[in-house]
C-alpha cells in the first residue's frame, strides 16, 4: 500500500504521532473531518472537469493512463532571404583626447 509515496510503516508512525498529539477522543473527529474535506475536494474536482470539458466542447473522458499520443512534427521554418541591396553597416568611431596639463597658450 503506497499513497502519495508514503508506505504503511510511515502511515503508522504518522497515526501514532497524531494519537499522541490530539488524543484518542479527538482523533476520530479529525479523521471524519479530513474525510469530508477530501470528499468535497473530489466532488469539486469532478465538477470542474465537467465544466472544462463542456467549455472545450468535448464530453468524452480523457484517458491519461495510456501512452502519450504521437506529436506531429513541427513545420519547417521558412527560409530567411536577405534583401536584394542591404544597407551598409554603420561604423561609429570615437576620438580620444589626451588630457592637458594646464591652460593652452
Amino acid at each position: 500500500m503506497n499513497i502519495f509515496g508514503i508506505g504503511l510503516p510511515e502511515m503508522a508512525v504518522i497515526a501514532a504521532i497524531g494519537l499522541l498529539v490530539f488524543g484518542p477522543k479527538r482523533l476520530p473527529e479529525l479523521g471524519k473531518t479530513l474525510g469530508r474535506t477530501l470528499r468535497g475536494f473530489q466532488s469539486a474536482s469532478q465538477e470542474f472537469e465537467k465544466e472544462f470539458r463542456t467549455a472545450v466542447g468535448t464530453e468524452q473522458p480523457i484517458d491519461i493512463s495510456g501512452p502519450p499520443a504521437a506529436v506531429p512534427p513541427a513545420a519547417e521554418p521558412a527560409a530567411i532571404t536577405p534583401a536584394a541591396d542591404p544597407a551598409p553597416p554603420v561604423v561609429v568611431v570615437e576620438e580620444s583626447v589626451a588630457p592637458s596639463n594646464g591652460p593652452a597658450s
